[in-house]
């Protein structure tokens, strides 16, 4: 007589660790937040399988180009996940994309984020989406799809890590593009909020290492009264509308700009570069934020490590034509940017050099 065998034991989707309930819970927790960075162009809402915009504004362009972006926040989260702090590194997330397509002098319109957690929790995830909607909306860019996924057994449940992917226009004659640049042009940089989202596998070895959220939350005279983790987890600023209030208040001035991430000024300037000219760097000419003084200190690090690093007050470099310099810069204050004139394009190979050392740090 055959022996019978018997039945597996049913194992849920839940019982394997992804909560689609909660899931569902998270997408109603953050729809305002979505609704609240749509522009006219948003077609239809979120939870289809794709999202959709029109692009209207390209039939009047003469050659509209589409430029795209992607990136994360990288290993600023530890600090996040630490002071269960989750809003800012939102912001930090549509700033690293929206910043670099505008590069290219394009406008971003639409934004996609993708969170992966260990165990979702619908509050937590509200909170970063609070944060890329805010992001959104200081670019002027959409929100119109994303993605959770659940990840057990591969993440720590309170795990989680961000990514994001930006879609803008611009129309090519009027591109920035380093091949405008040229000998006699002047450096504007725009002032950052601190170390924005780069440098902090640094960061936080030398400012944090195995210290507590109670230990970093002390205020300290070097930073102005802030503590270590309210000057790390400093949002990084967006400068997309400033600069496309430039480019349509005083068009041509702008020639090519360089959004100063990992790697610093001395790795992020030359890329916005030909290779017939040099863009020299006076050092001493702008205030570098405290948070970079601190952790250069902390680290030991001379002027050489600590310019290709971090960004040392400086987010964005704009490069532009000298007779119309003061115009860039009073729209720009206009705009609410404290910018700096920090150096001038010189005959050479494509590379940044600096002028006045010893006077950063």
């Amino acid at each position: 007589m055959a022996e019978e065998t018997q039945a597996p034991q049913m194992t849920t989707y839940a019982a394997a660790g992804v909560d689609t309930a909660e899931g569902a819970r998270a997408v109603r927790a953050i729809k305002d937040t979505v609704h609240s960075t749509y522009r006219p162009e948003v077609v239809g809402d979120i939870g289809g399988f794709g999202g959709l915009f029109r692009i209207g504004a390209a039939k009047d362009m003469e050659d509209p180009i589409l430029v795209s972006g992607t990136d994360g926040v990288g290993t600023k989260l530890q600090l996040a996940r630490l002071l269960n702090k989750h809003d800012s590194v939102g912001i930090d997330l549509v700033a690293m994309c929206v910043n670099d397509v505008l590069a290219t002098g394009a406008e971003p319109l639409f934004f996609l984020d993708y969170v992966a957690v260990g165990k979702l929790n619908a509050e937590a995830v509200a909170d970063v989406v609070a944060g890329i909607g805010e992001g959104c909306r200081q670019a002027g860019c959409s929100l119109i799809g994303g993605e959770m996924a659940e990840h057990p057994g591969v993440m720590d449940p309170t795990d989680y890590d961000l990514s994001g992917f930006c879609v803008a226009l611009v129309d090519r004659p009027k591109m920035l593009d380093p091949e405008n640049v040229k000998e006699g042009d002047v450096l504007i940089g725009m002032a950052s909020t601190g170390l924005h989202s780069n440098g902090y596998s640094l960061a936080r070895k030398v400012c944090v290492g195995d210290k507590t959220a109670e230990e970093i939350s002390i205020p300290l005279d070097e930073l102005d009264g802030k503590t270590v983790g309210e000057a790390l987890l400093e949002p990084t600023r967006i400068y997309v509308k400033s600069v496309l209030a430039v480019m349509k208040e005083v068009p041509g001035a702008v020639h090519s700009l360089a959004h100063i991430t990992g790697g610093g000024i001395t790795e992020n300037l030359d890329r916005a570069l030909p290779k017939t000219v040099n863009a020299q760097v006076n050092l001493g000419s702008w205030p570098v934020v405290p948070i970079a003084k601190y952790t250069c200190a902390q680290a030991g690090l001379n002027e050489t490590e600590a310019l290709k690093t971090f960004n040392m007050g400086v987010g964005m470099v704009l490069i532009v034509e000298p007779d119309k310099a003061s115009d860039v810069e009073a729209v720009l204050a206009a705009q609410g940017e404290k910018t700096y004139r920090i150096g001038q394009i010189i005959p050479g190979e494509g590379v940044v050099t600096y002028t006045g050392e010893g006077q950063l740090l």
